[in-house]
């Protein structure tokens, strides 16, 4: 999950200051979860500008705003709202703002959210940095703790000197990810994993922009390259 936050409101006028009609998208997926983009979400943000002299022309939550066949879909409900607005306000993460960049490339998107980190749900409500998607996962070596993400300084062979009582010495009650890792490996047994030097990340691996294939889109794009290559042999003959 992508979790984020809604930008101040003074940021958000500020942003905004150009803009008297605005057509409004949020997310039903990790915005929602975050309080930062679902249906009550939206009406918090409408209320807001209509307060400060904004007109909202509509408004949609997608299920997810990063899927662009869908939202695409679901906006076409919406055309004239769209066409009566300066621009769009997207509560999303970075991605579900291009997803309206890449439809409407004659509008100005405006993000207002922030993105933070890729994380997991500790319990309702709150939310936690375990991963930094590198492109190269080999956490079956310490117990499925990322040393990259959740070690303060990213270590991959800790832990530092920094360790008080198995709590990292940048306080906020931050475990030391190493102290996770030696205790999980410990219950499996598997502490000899610790004996061996980690070998430094290809962070290759993880090349900006990022792209990929599901497994059947490519068989997919193999079949029609084979037949496109059958055809041009045909030609040949």
């Amino acid at each position: 999950m992508i979790v984020q936050e809604t930008k101040s409101k003074e940021l958000i006028l500020e942003m905004l200051k150009d803009v008297k009609k605005i057509f409004l998208v949020g997310c039903g997926d990790c915005a929602t979860v975050c309080e930062a983009g679902g249906e009550n979400d939206l009406k918090n943000i409408t209320e807001f500008l209509e307060s400060e002299g904004k007109k909202v022309t509509g408004k949609i939550v997608p299920d997810t705003s990063c899927h662009i066949p869908d939202v695409k879909m679901g906006m076409k409900k919406h055309a004239k709202e769209l066409e009566d607005a300066d621009a769009i306000g997207v509560m999303s993460c970075g991605a579900g703002v291009q997803s309206l960049g890449t439809l409407y490339e004659e509008k100005i998107v405006y993000p207002l959210n922030n993105p933070l980190f890729l994380g997991n749900t500790e319990r309702f409500g709150q939310h936690v940095e375990y991963c930094s998607a590198c492109g190269e996962c080999r956490i079956d070596q310490f117990g499925a703790i990322c040393p990259v993400t959740r070690c303060y300084k990213g270590i991959l062979n800790g832990p530092c000197g920094g360790v008080n009582n198995g709590m990292c010495e940048i306080g906020n009650d931050t475990p030391c990810a190493w102290v996770l890792a030696y205790e999980r490996l410990e219950k499996q047994n598997r502490l000899d994993n610790l004996k061996e030097p980690v070998q430094s990340k290809n962070w290759a691996a993880h090349l900006r922009p990022m792209r990929h294939l599901n497994p059947s889109n490519i068989k997919k794009m193999e079949e029609k390259a084979a037949k496109r290559a059958a055809k041009e042999a045909q030609k040949g003959k």
